[in-house]
């Protein structure tokens, strides 16, 4: 593997300004600037479920013991090299890569290689309230929401390069756990500097990873500055710099784009892709994306607790409307959360239609003839399984007022936002969610599970002991077809009991200047710049 030499002095001072110049090409030739919408909530994709967090850490720093194919959605190695399954389906034994190197930065410097209490220190964290580190978060939201906890019952180390699951019931969708951004392998040794230093804290928030760029500084809603890791494992980054500029205004990205001060950017608005396509100098990727965009309802607040009044609220949008004025038919509508593209979609799902005269029916049975106030909560950031949140908002309101219901739209700061709706604060909310893999659980779980609604991925607060036997049953069974019959029933299971509204899948989308090469988009989420290249 090929050593780089020392970094070329790289000076990116407009991203340093809101009101900045274009840079010339000539001196950001080694570095590529990523125009984001928001800032990370953590450095440590353990403790999110954020899209624009993910996007920002995870496949540039860190790795996972699998991975995933993008073209297929298999499960391939990561810096698991192999592994192998117990016939009972209880035992997953991983032989681990030699010779992979952690980030050398300001404030560490690893003493070996990356080995099997690497892993073991990862994953106790999550596991065991004795973790000198499982204090130091307050939730782990997506393995909350699978019960990691529950399912992991022992990790053994069998050797410095060979490690053990051993679980408490089988699982279908465990090695596509292991492949999600969220199972980012952290160093033990760096963990250890941090207690005796007393500060434990700094795990999370001054990274230490194996990925193809480490960390070497952030400003708050602003940027962050990574640099090449010159002893990746895998082949060495073409860029020595990657510099994440935190744009949340999407006029002022489109903007920076325009300029040539962003290289590449995610899910512009869609009414602008006209104006970027015609432009010789800019190249839009596109790509059908594992994802869905949906309106939940917090089922914890009447009157959003019946049945017939969220199968009222369903009926009274006009979801096609939306897809032409958010989406501008650049989706398509959605009647599960799990995408056609699933293997384990159900295609037989009645059409979800849009019916005033039902609405106010509905509503006068459940004791609401003259309507109700209710809240809106739509999200202050463009992501690529919603656009437009508050224009979404704005149409539903119009919708809702025509049976009576009086719709007021609320919205926050991106970090804000996401910290009251984990405390349950809205009535309903426009959100939405991109696979991490191929596995249907991962939608399934996360977003309507009891354990999710505990750990916070399910925004509707909704808990069906019906809906989470299906879910279990599913992920019991190693046959496909028995999991796939399992999943369609759960689905028809949520279309009946509509604690949320699957409304879009969305294409997603990426703008990059011409001279900007090897950036592919990633179906199952993520960002990852290893392969990006710059002429000049």
């Amino acid at each position: 593997m090929k050593s780089s030499g020392p970094f070329t002095a790289v000076v990116l001072l407009s991203i340093l300004s809101s009101a900045c110049q274009p840079v010339l090409p000539t001196t950001r030739v080694h570095g590529l600037v990523y125009c984001a919408e928001g800032s990370p909530e953590s450095f440590n994709p353990q403790l999110v479920t954020s899209g624009t967090t993910i996007d920002a850490i995870s496949q540039h720093l860190y790795d996972r013991l699998l991975d995933i194919n993008p073209d297929s959605g298999e499960l391939i190695p990561g810096l698991a090299q192999s592994w192998q399954i117990s016939d009972d389906g209880l035992t997953y034994r991983f032989q681990l890569r030699q010779d992979v190197e952690f980030h050398q930065t300001s404030y560490f410097s690893p003493t070996r290689t990356m080995n099997a209490d690497d892993v073991q220190f990862t994953f106790g964290r999550l596991l065991s309230v004795q973790h000198p580190f499982h204090q130091t978060a307050t939730e782990y939201p997506y393995f909350d929401s699978v019960e990691w906890q529950q399912l992991v019952a022992k990790l053994t180390v069998i050797g410095p390069y060979e490690i053990e699951f051993t679980l408490s019931k089988p699982d279908s969708s465990f090695l596509s756990t292991l492949a999600t951004d969220f199972a980012a392998i952290l160093s033990a040794e760096y963990g250890a500097q941090l207690i005796s230093h007393n500060t434990l804290a700094d795990l999370d928030q001054l990274p230490v990873g194996t990925g193809p760029f480490l960390y070497r500084h952030y400003q708050k809603d602003v940027l962050i500055r990574y640099y090449r890791h010159p002893k990746y494992w895998r082949q060495l980054p073409a860029m020595e710099q990657l510099v994440i500029d935190i744009v949340p205004d999407n006029t002022k990205r489109i903007a920076k784009l325009l300029t040539h001060e962003c290289d590449v950017a995610p899910i512009p608005r869609l009414a602008e892709l006209s104006l970027l396509s015609k432009r010789d100098d800019f190249v839009i990727d596109a790509q059908t994306s594992m994802n869905v965009g949906y309106w939940a309802f917090n089922t914890r607040t009447p009157p959003f607790d019946q049945v017939k009044v969220r199968q009222a609220l369903s009926y009274a949008i006009n979801k096609s409307n939306i897809l032409q004025a958010v989406y501008f038919g650049q989706a398509e509508p959605a009647n599960s959360l799990l995408p056609p593209t699933s293997w384990a979609y159900d295609k037989n799902l009645n059409i979800q239609r849009y019916d005033p005269l039902l609405a106010k029916k509905l509503l006068a049975e459940a004791g609401y003839p003259e309507g109700f106030q209710m809240d809106i909560w739509a999200m202050p950031v463009q992501r690529l399984y919603n656009p437009n949140a508050l224009k979404m908002a704005e149409l539903i309101q119009a919708d809702l007022a025509q049976i009576g219901v009086r719709a007021k739209i609320v919205s926050y700061e991106w970090n804000t936002f996401r910290r009251k709706l984990r405390l349950g604060e809205h009535d309903s909310v426009l959100i939405g969610w991109s696979a991490d893999n191929a596995d249907p659980d991962n939608f399934l779980r996360p977003l309507l599970s009891c354990a999710a609604a505990i750990s916070g991925s399910n925004r509707a607060n909704w808990c069906d002991e019906n809906y989470d036997q299906l879910i279990a049953k599913a992920v019991h069974t190693p046959v496909l077809e028995e999991r796939r019959a399992f999943y369609q029933q759960a689905q028809q299971y949520q279309a009946e009991q509509m604690p949320l509204v699957p409304i879009a899948h969305s294409k997603r989308f990426q703008v990059r200047s011409r001279n900007i090469s090897g950036v592919r988009i990633n179906p199952y989420g993520g960002i990852n710049f290893t392969a990006a290249g710059k002429s000049l």
